[in-house]
């Protein structure tokens, strides 16, 4: 006979707090961002001291499980700007608004995207993949599914990546995300 209420199933994780920073470089109805704020599932930069992690396709070093203490704590940055923009600047823009420099920048490992505008390109992902991706990879499953709910190409992502997502979740720091991008892709980034 079980106990009334004496063993308890463990919570969920909290979800990771969100933050996006729009640079209004993408026509409004394909901004994935945009969306996300609306639906509340993300916010804007409030100015309030946090440094979360800025995710940054030019870092160097990758998003990692080892992040998921300071993820928790200060939460998770997107900056939503034009792929075409950000090729040509060969990084992220000129201070954007509510980013605190100081603040640790990720890139997200390699993943395949599966939005409409680069559908099948390798790390070409839009705002709500990369938050998903890195909550995902984060331990924060439900609520990387929770993002990509309503999106074209949206819960795709979680399939098509599904292997890559695991193996990547399953490292334990930066350099094992890396050794996993080596042997998923053969010359990923070094870093």
């Amino acid at each position: 006979m079980r106990s009334s209420g004496s063993t308890r199933n463990p919570s969920p994780r909290a979800p990771v707090r969100l933050y996006i920073v729009l640079e209004g470089e993408d026509h409004p109805k394909a901004c994935t961002g945009r969306r996300l704020l609306h639906r509340r599932l993300a916010t804007r930069p409030d100015g309030s001291g946090a440094r979360p992690i800025v995710l940054d396709p030019h870092a160097t070093r990758p998003l990692s499980p080892s992040d998921a203490a300071l993820a928790a704590r200060d939460g998770i940055l997107a900056v939503d700007c034009s792929w075409n923009r950000l090729a040509r600047r060969g990084r992220l823009p000129d201070g954007p608004r509510g980013i605190d420099p100081a603040a640790p920048h990720r890139r997200l490992p390699i993943l395949i995207a599966t939005n409409p505008q680069h559908f099948g390109r390798p790390t070409e992902l839009n705002t709500v993949e990369a938050l998903a991706a890195a909550t995902y990879l984060l331990d924060r499953r439900d609520q990387a599914r929770s993002l990509l709910e309503g999106f074209r190409g949206g819960l795709p992502f979680l399939d098509v990546n599904r292997e890559r997502l695991e193996a990547y979740a399953g490292a334990r720091d930066a350099e094992a995300v890396r050794v996993v991008e080596r042997r998923l892709f053969g010359g990923a980034p070094e870093g």
